[in-house]
């Protein structure tokens, strides 16, 4: 399961259920592009064909939406 917490342009931001024993953190794919972000504080943990302009969009993405990654990464493993 890989619940969806956000769509937003050309991006797509979500979790994956196995995640629950990592700190929090939100992924992000564009076509076959992916990146991972800590959320507390937020951090690029890997990426996987973003460039350095793009990363810094996507960070900027995250960091505007933290708050309700956050929330749904607590809502969605707290019942977990």
């Amino acid at each position: 399961m890989t619940p969806t917490v956000l769509r937003t342009g050309p991006y797509r931001f979500f979790f994956f259920s196995s995640d629950k024993h990592e700190p929090p953190h939100v992924h992000v794919e564009r076509e076959s592009k992916r990146a991972k972000f800590w959320l507390e504080p937020i951090e690029l943990e890997s990426n996987n064909g973003f460039g350095a302009r793009e990363l810094a969009r996507i960070a900027a993405i995250v960091e505007a939406h933290r708050d309700e990654f956050l929330r749904a990464w607590h809502d969605f493993f707290s019942d977990r």
